[in-house]
């Protein structure tokens, strides 16, 4: 018989875990597995938890909470025999929505009955270890921002876009790989293990967390206006399409940017300076995956639906703006015309 144990974060994200450890003894397979639930108390916990299962040999470890609990538990059981289980409960379930988890305890839970495991990669930003993206520029200040703001869930963190998004100026960004060196002006630079931010927003929606490489993803300078269609693009998995992105892959990237400042893992933020490295580990977690997920075809949620409606139509209102602008200059022109024509010369 195998053993489990789950690791609580009661606090992370914007779902009640009142009702978890009830489920857990409903719906998970006895006759596979002994279990234990135990809860963390404090950041960084998760990680301790972990790590001591790993080192019981405790088979499976399961995350219940959002991207932060996930982020640490899975550093805990990194190139260990240990797997990674995640149940998600948080704002975003980045990592979840790329392994095609369900946001759903009962499925969840299924998923770890099944106990399929692959050995995937992670990878690291300046020794921090990360599992689905990290960043710097747009993102990781937003990150930053959202952190204080001290709410969680997409409403908090569209705010926080809305709000500072005008504000923000781009940088210049120097990314060297083994085998070039270019510059970019860019809003962010995202390096994806993983295709999500979290809530289907896809910033690299041909991430795969078992080539061994990350997908680097340069979102340059664009005008408000053009801001709804990226947004769009990144709801339906075609921001790659975008003429404001450039893409490339590869195993390490070393990057030196204009200025300090926020940088982000896991949509966890921490100040860093100018020079930062990022890393791929090949291989280096094993993960309780969906046996289905090659076959699953996700519908939008809500949320990625009502996002999609709202900037459908604020591209509609510009598409208007820009009709009935040019339609004015027209008949401005006209109009100056007749008046030049009917008065009298001086």
């Amino acid at each position: 018989m195998k053993r489990v144990e789950f690791i609580i974060n009661p606090i992370s994200g914007t779902v009640s875990k009142a009702g978890i450890p009830e489920a857990i003894d409903k719906y998970l397979d006895k006759s596979k597995y002994s279990y234990e639930i135990v809860e963390t108390h404090y950041a960084g916990h998760a990680e301790e938890l972990a790590k001591k299962a790993a080192a019981k040999g405790v088979e499976v470890v399961v995350a219940i909470g959002g991207d932060g609990t996930v982020n640490e538990v899975a550093r805990g059981i990194t190139h260990t025999s240990t797997a990674l289980g995640i149940i998600p409960c948080g704002s975003g379930n980045g990592l979840a929505r790329h392994l095609l988890i369900p946001i759903n305890i009962k499925k969840s839970l299924e998923i770890i009955n099944e106990c399929k495991i692959h050995d995937l990669d992670y990878c690291n930003i300046n020794g921090h270890d990360f599992f689905c993206t990290c960043g710097m520029g747009f993102d990781a200040f937003i990150s930053f921002k959202f952190a204080e703001a001290g709410k969680r869930g997409p409403i908090t963190y569209f705010q926080q876009v809305l709000e500072t998004g005008l504000k923000y100026k781009p940088q210049t960004y120097e990314l060297s790989t083994d085998e070039d060196t270019t510059t970019y002006k860019a809003l962010l630079v995202t390096c994806a293990n993983a295709s999500q931010y979290g809530n289907n927003a896809y910033i690299a929606p041909q991430a795969s967390m078992s080539d061994g490489l990350m997908d680097v993803v340069i979102m340059e300078p664009f005008d408000i206006i053009e801001a709804p269609q990226i947004a769009i693009d990144m709801f339906s998995k075609t921001l790659n399409k975008s003429s404001r992105i450039k893409t490339f892959r590869t195993r390490h990237l070393h990057v030196h940017r204009s200025e300090a400042g926020p940088i982000h893992f896991d949509g966890e933020p921490i100040l860093a300076g100018t020079d930062i490295d990022v890393n791929v580990i090949p291989k280096g977690i094993k993960v309780v995956v969906n046996p289905e997920g090659n076959k699953s075809q996700r519908k939008p949620n809500a949320i990625q639906t009502a996002a999609c409606e709202m900037f459908n139509d604020l591209n509609t209102i510009h598409d208007d703006i820009i009709h009935h602008t040019q339609r004015g200059l027209k008949l401005s022109k006209i109009l100056q015309q007749k008046i030049s024509k009917n008065l009298p010369d001086i």
